[in-house]
């Protein structure tokens, strides 16, 4: 018994200087099996051990030597099992174990793939591995995040979203280092569809058209009071025109589905009016800002105004408004080498007065500050009052000038987004 104790106190007192030392092979496993689970290194690294012993002046003293490459530690619970070698020289004092760890599994494939666009908002997420992921493994993070669940069947992770992300959503997918060879990849979830932009424009009056579940019904009775519960898919029902006598050119601007320039103006005065960046797209912003107008019955508060240039002499525009013309007025448009094109645009910028400049068809340049009550449809060319001794003819190099007094009565019912039309 005496025997046994002096050896056990021997052991305690090596046990001890290994801990005050830190770096006791079983200690260091011991402490990292505890904490977390298994250490591994970087993918296909080398870990090596040495231990050196020796007695100087009779004094028995051990280190290890840890060299390779940076340990990661995988989750508590993690286990590994790898090959082992073992060399010892019977003429050094110096034992090596050399363990090689298996290197963590690699991303073999991905859907949706990187940088992949109009993704179905609530499309799964997965992830295929070259190995299955160790056990209790982190799973990759999405950014931004959606409630849904991972699961792990082989080497296959797949994320199922129990909603769908918001439409235009940039998904950001990263993989944590411990779980594979690190990846990180984004996809951009669909827009919503430009019919279901056109409906509930349609529904807040920024379009000639009602939409309904019939011809004479309204569908905005019926839609939600609260912009995240709007249907973001298209509903069934109809377009209707809301007016009458309805002219030949409005009609042939538009058409259900299809980007179209009735569509493009409804958006821009929607965004005008919104006091969003005008450009007749409908992003996310445009979508937002319908959403709350949708459940906050939120009608354009204007009239729909339609402007029509007529090149038969003599040349004159007439406004037509909610089914009927009610302003008549005589014009100019561009001469010869300065034609005011045929076609239908959206006024993009409405100002009280405008410095004009440019070069005409007799090769002068010419400035003219404060043209008045401007109305831009076509490049540089605009709906605009100026002072001409007769009207009714080519004289303008490009523009529609109508009297002073009657771009005046004009102006107002041109704001931006407002279709004007040349034949």
């Amino acid at each position: 018994m005496a025997n046994h104790s002096r050896s056990h106190d021997r052991e305690a007192d090596e046990g001890a200087s290994h801990r005050r030392a830190g770096r006791g092979w079983r200690s260091f496993f011991r402490v990292a099996s505890i904490a977390a689970g298994v250490l591994v290194l970087a993918a296909g690294a080398t870990l090596v051990v040495s231990a050196v012993t020796s007695k100087p002046g009779g004094t028995k003293t051990k280190r290890l030597l840890v060299s390779g490459h940076r340990l990661e530690a995988l989750g508590a619970g993690a286990t590994t099992t790898v090959p082992a070698s073992t060399s010892t020289t019977s003429s050094s004092t110096t034992t090596t174990t050399t363990t090689t760890l298996p290197p963590l599994p690699y991303v073999a494939s991905l859907s949706p793939v990187s940088g992949a666009t109009g993704v179905a908002p609530v499309t799964p997420i997965t992830i295929t591995l070259s190995a299955a992921p160790p056990s209790g493994s982190p799973m990759p993070q999405l950014s931004p995040s959606v409630a849904g669940n991972w699961s792990v069947s082989g080497t296959v992770l797949t994320f199922t979203p129990a909603q769908p992300w918001a439409p235009w959503t940039e998904v950001h997918v990263s993989i944590p280092a411990n779980l594979a060879q690190p990846a990180q990849w984004n996809f951009t979830v669909q827009g919503v569809s430009l019919l279901r932009v056109q409906q509930l424009l349609a529904e807040l009056h920024y379009l000639p058209l009602r939409f309904g579940p019939s011809a004479t019904q309204s569908a905005l009775g019926s839609e939600a009071t609260v912009p995240s519960k709007v249907s973001i898919a298209p509903r069934p029902g109809v377009f209707t025109w809301r007016y009458p006598n309805i002219p030949p050119a409005l009609a042939s601007s538009w058409s259900q589905g299809a980007a179209n320039v009735a569509t493009q103006g409804a958006i821009m005065m929607f965004e005008n009016q919104q006091g969003l960046a005008v450009d007749g797209l409908a992003g996310p912003q445009v979508w937002t800002a319908l959403t709350k107008a949708v459940a906050s019955r939120s009608l354009d508060p204007n009239p729909y105004d339609y402007l029509m240039v007529s090149k038969s002499l003599p040349e004159s525009l007439t406004v037509w408004r909610n089914g009927q013309d009610i302003y008549h007025s005589l014009a100019n448009t561009g001469v010869n080498g300065r034609i005011t094109p045929d076609g239908t645009w959206p006024v993009f910028e409405h100002v009280q007065s405008s410095t004009m400049t440019g070069t005409d068809v007799n090769g002068y340049h010419y400035v003219d500050p404060n043209v008045p009550w401007v109305a831009y449809f076509y490049e540089g060319d605009a709906v605009h009052g100026y002072p001409r001794a007769s009207y009714g003819f080519p004289q303008s190099n490009g523009c529609v000038e109508l009297p002073i007094a009657n771009a005046q009565v004009v102006w107002p019912m041109d704001p931006i987004g407002t279709l004007v039309n040349v034949s």
